[in-house]
């Protein structure tokens, strides 16, 4: 060998060596003890408790909206990463117990000094009290994810979580391996014990991240489900919530999806002319992408509205509502399905309102604009006719659904809703009903009950949908507890699903993160594996075969030609007949008519191509429906 090439192959060596340790490195997370930057003024350092020393924010009557405002609410951090590349980064926090009020922080979107007062400088953090990953969570990688709660340390890979704004990762040069990091104060009630940057790509468990260890380039293994979603192929869907938590696998589940907190005009506008629709962008796009029905939620509400529209005047609150309205329905052309009002029988946008959600106090989020849009008037529900009326300009092609819970609890709250229900109706505005399914609803309620309200609802002749529905897993001393959802899940669900009035049902999240996480209402756990209850479910929804109450008269009806052109074709054997209903493909009801025992009924409908039901009725209570496919 010559010494040229002994000389070459030293420095190789010598190069290759050096570039392990870096590599090694660059795969251990860069830990920040809280404490250990330089705090501005508003920050505190309490007493450790159970050995964690953390910081915390100086209550305080008022938050800025985008940014820290001050210096004294700005945390500096010197940083000297081991290596160059890409970094994401995690927090460990702890949620105070005022839940969604002590929620959130700032962090800088970028290195080095920032201005407070700079919205394009800082990423917002928010809705942090339902999300992260404990400690004990085991062999599970901190991602965007996790269903921690309040009152727990938990970890949060920020650089994944979209809480209000686009999250990023941070790269490091080669030659500026020391680097400055800062964040910011939002509400107080936030708790932050460490910050650490981990390697981009690598996976981190929240075992790993408390010990300062290496993480993996391949995530832990877990159960991965398999598909197709539950209803697919069926007459009616079984779709889910989409919200950071709920994201993973969700095609392999769910053929519809409604945006969880993301489409409430106090989530897109929460500063005036200022819209965030990063979330609800995903959703929609997630719903365009597989063909699936996406059902927006909600417009109007007496909750989670725009803290700055409460003291306009009336004039001016109105033209916000049709601003808020054009906004959605430029932005999202396709939408199937639309919540117009949700929760009228509970919560007027009215400060002063003590209905079953108030009080609405002012700068509680109640919106405040019940009057601008008619108040009581005439009818008593003047202001949801008009959102209705206005739902029906912006949105023509759209199933235009009211919302509410409590409705199949009792006779007389059915009876309620059907009374508003029927004034929608007679004026063409309300095209399904909305029917929430909230554990807290169903619990103690015999099955027989919630089916014979969902008769009477259905007298109105529009599509029914269970539009919220989850079921606790939790025993009396509130420990997770399968058996129990599992009966519950049986007990409950066979009297929705098989109801012939029920078109489809939306489960209100399925993972920790849930909503009713701390009542163990997930079907699924942090590491993918399913809950005795979500093995029932898919199996059950699968193999059950959906269809009506068929009458003799209804049954003996014969339709064709089929397929159809022209929107024209002939149904015989009709004279025992009393009503006939065609709906399209989402349930939407496109043709209705009573019958008058003639014995032959001749249509030329007006239809775009496609596939419809037509439904009949005989006066006996029977049902037939057949597909009808109009070329």
């Amino acid at each position: 060998m010559s010494q040229n090439a002994t000389l070459f192959l030293s420095l190789l060596g010598l190069f290759t060596l050096g570039a392990m340790p870096i590599a090694r490195a660059q795969n251990a997370p860069v830990t920040q003890q809280a404490e250990a930057g330089t705090l501005g003024a508003d920050w505190t350092t309490p007493p450790a408790q159970a050995g964690v020393q953390y910081v915390t924010i100086t209550p305080t009557a008022t938050i800025n909206a985008q940014n820290p405002g001050t210096a004294a609410r700005v945390i500096s951090y010197a940083v000297t990463f081991p290596g160059a590349g890409s970094y994401d980064l995690y927090a460990r926090v702890r949620v105070g117990p005022n839940g969604a009020n002590d929620d959130s922080f700032y962090y800088a979107n970028g290195f080095g000094q920032k201005l407070p007062a700079d919205d394009t400088n800082w990423i917002t953090v928010n809705n942090l009290n339902a999300v992260g990953y404990v400690s004990t969570a085991g062999n599970v990688a901190v991602d965007g994810a996790g269903g921690a709660g309040t009152g727990v340390w938990k970890w949060i890979n920020l650089s994944k979580f979209n809480g209000g704004e686009a999250p990023v990762t941070f790269a490091v040069a080669a030659g500026a391996l020391a680097q400055t990091f800062q964040l910011g104060a939002r509400e107080d009630g936030l708790d932050i014990d460490k910050l650490v940057f981990g390697q981009t790509g690598i996976y981190f468990t929240p075992a790993q991240l408390d010990a300062g260890q290496q993480g993996s380039s391949t995530p832990p293994v877990t159960f991965v489900p398999t598909g197709p979603p539950m209803a697919q192929g069926k007459p009616k869907y079984l779709g889910g919530v989409w919200s950071t938590p709920q994201k993973p696998f969700f095609n392999k589940y769910f053929n519809q999806v409604t945006p969880e907190n993301a489409g409430k005009w106090g989530s897109v506008e929460g500063t005036r002319n200022q819209m965030n629709w990063a979330e609800l962008d995903s959703t929609y796009a997630l719903a365009q992408r597989n063909g699936i029905p996406f059902k927006m939620h909600t417009l109007i509400w007496g909750q989670q509205q725009p803290i700055w529209i409460e003291t306009l005047s009336d004039a001016d609150q109105l033209a916000e509502i049709n601003e808020w309205f054009q906004a959605v329905a430029q932005r999202y052309p396709n939408i199937a399905q639309i919540e117009v009002v949700n929760e009228a029988l509970n919560d007027l946008p009215l400060n002063g309102s003590t209905g079953n959600n108030g009080p609405n106090t002012p700068g509680s989020g109640a919106g405040n604009y019940y009057n601008a849009l008619g108040g009581a008037g005439t009818t008593g529900w003047d202001w949801v006719i008009t959102s209705f009326t206005l739902a029906r300009q912006y949105f023509p092609n759209a199933q235009l659904m009211i919302n509410d819970y409590g409705v199949i609890t009792s006779s007389t709250n059915t009876q309620r809703y059907l009374s508003l229900i029927n004034l929608l109706t007679a004026r063409n505005l309300v095209d399904g009903v909305g029917i929430q399914g909230h554990a807290f609803e169903t619990r103690g309620i015999p099955a027989t009950t919630l089916a014979a309200n969902l008769t009477t609802l259905a007298s109105a002749g529009k599509p029914l949908y269970i539009t919220e529905l989850d079921i606790d897993g939790v025993d009396s001393g509130n420990n997770l507890d399968d058996a129990i959802q599992l009966a519950e899940y049986q007990r409950v669900f066979p009297t929705l699903w098989t109801h012939p009035g029920v078109k489809g049902i939306t489960l209100w999240g399925y993972r920790p993160g849930h909503w009713r996480t701390a009542q163990g209402a997930y079907l699924a756990n942090a590491d993918n594996s399913e809950r005795s209850a979500f093995v029932w479910l898919q199996n059950y929804v699968r193999t059950t075969v959906l269809g009506t109450k068929a009458g003799a008269a209804a049954a003996r009806v014969q339709l064709f030609p089929n397929p159809a052109q022209d929107g024209r074709f002939t149904l015989t054997g009709t004279a025992a007949l009393t009503h006939l209903r065609i709906t399209d493909r989402l349930g939407r009801v496109v043709h209705e008519q009573a019958l008058n025992r003639q014995a032959s009924v001749e249509l030329r409908l007006p239809l775009p191509a496609g596939l419809y039901a037509v439904q009949l009725l005989d006066a006996q209570g029977g049902q037939a429906t057949s597909k009808l496919l109009l070329e």
